[in-house]
């Protein structure tokens, strides 16, 4: 009887509170979404089934060696990669092989709404100031506004360790609920006429510009924000790999096999960060709201600054305000989400290709933001 009464003391069922069923719950409705809704599935799949991982309920400290932050676990060394900033360059190694820039090349205008969109990480830095979070810690939730996961948990483990689960988690799940938050966002700041509005067809670009692209926007804003190099460096580098041409081998490891092991193990150890015992926090609580406001900001100004635009463009030159909320990094999401509303209007207004101008570049915003906050706050 003893013995068994030593097991049920370490069971789950003997430990488990509150926090760790609302946790499961939100793991659960992450995968619930994921499955029904088809939201960011390769991202919310792993994140909500760690998020159940690393709430199941154990006792902490007794040399089990289970949790995610306890030193010596598997979970621990895994998530290692997350808190040293190992993880996201991978990822941006993988993006730059997948992505394509010419929408941004043929038409470089648009490239403003994607700077426009980080607005929001600096309303939210202010926001979060004012909140009580130290300077280092609203950095680091600010990023949340560029809807880019990889570049937020890169500034938090450089600015913010100790909130690294709940930035990620907050910044992931903002880019899976991109359909649902961006929609309401884009009608209300634009009237039926701007959503009608029909852009010129992007102009073909050379491969010798997609070569010379990567190489010569990496050394600008290299120069202009060395704390972005880890990200810019690899977003570049796997940009080169796609368009050179020469390297097709490599570029299917990084846009395949790599990105998809790499984003495996950042989804389901940032899940299991939100351990209830330390996340669930009223920290927490706010940097979900400053992630949600700063989100919503970031959409916000990529419209309102495309309507700014059109005010000195010629009419048949005008840029549907549409194409302002793919200045977020939710790279394609956004700009799918915006082809989509334009349809809505017109079944003949196809806006993907022009999206993709300002979500790339907004990718580029995002990660010079962050390199230029790591510099100043370091």
């Amino acid at each position: 009887m003893e013995g068994l009464q030593h097991f049920l003391s370490y069971s789950g069922f003997a430990n488990v509170t509150v926090g760790h069923l609302i946790m499961i719950a939100a793991g659960l409705f992450f995968i619930y979404i994921a499955i029904t809704k088809d939201y960011e599935p390769l991202l919310l799949v792993p994140i909500g089934f760690g998020i159940i991982i690393g709430n199941i309920p154990f006792v902490e400290n007794v040399g089990l060696q289970i949790g995610v932050y306890e030193e010596g676990s598997v979970l621990n060394y895994l998530y290692y990669g997350v808190v040293k900033g190992i993880y996201p360059p991978l990822i941006f190694l993988g993006i730059g092989a997948m992505t394509d820039f010419s929408a941004m090349l043929s038409n470089p205008k648009l490239v403003i709404l994607g700077a426009a969109a980080q607005v929001g990480i600096f309303i939210t830095l202010l926001g979060a100031l004012f909140l009580g979070f130290t300077p280092l810690e609203a950095a680091a939730i600010g990023i949340i506004g560029g809807a880019d996961g990889p570049t937020a948990i890169f500034i938090a483990s450089k600015l913010a360790p100790h909130l690294i689960g709940a930035i990620a988690i907050a910044a992931y799940s903002y880019m899976g609920l991109v359909p649902i938050i961006q929609p309401p966002i884009m009608k209300l700041l634009t009237t039926k006429k701007e959503r009608l509005i029909q852009m010129k067809p992007a102009r073909a670009v050379s491969k010798k510009e997609k070569i010379l692209f990567p190489i010569a926007g990496f050394l600008v804003t290299g120069f202009i924000s060395p704390g972005s190099l880890p990200l810019l460096g690899m977003l570049f580098f796997g940009n080169v790999l796609k368009e050179s041409g020469v390297t097709k081998r490599l570029m299917e490891t990084a846009r395949n096999p790599l990105i998809d092991i790499v984003t495996i193990l950042l989804g389901v150890t940032v899940g299991a960060s939100t351990q209830a015992t330390t996340f669930l926090t009223p920290q927490s609580i706010l940097i979900f709201g400053l992630g949600a406001a700063s989100f919503a900001i970031a959409t916000a100004c990529g419209i309102l600054f495309a309507k700014v635009m059109n005010l000195f463009l010629a009419a048949d030159n005008k840029i549907n305000p549409l194409v302002g909320a793919a200045g977020v990094s939710a790279i394609p999401d956004s700009a799918r989400v915006v082809h989509a509303i334009g349809m809505e209007n017109d079944k003949n207004n196809y806006l993907l290709m022009h999206a993709m101008a300002p979500n790339v570049s907004g990718v580029i915003g995002s990660a010079v933001a962050a390199g230029i906050l790591i510099s100043f706050l370091l």
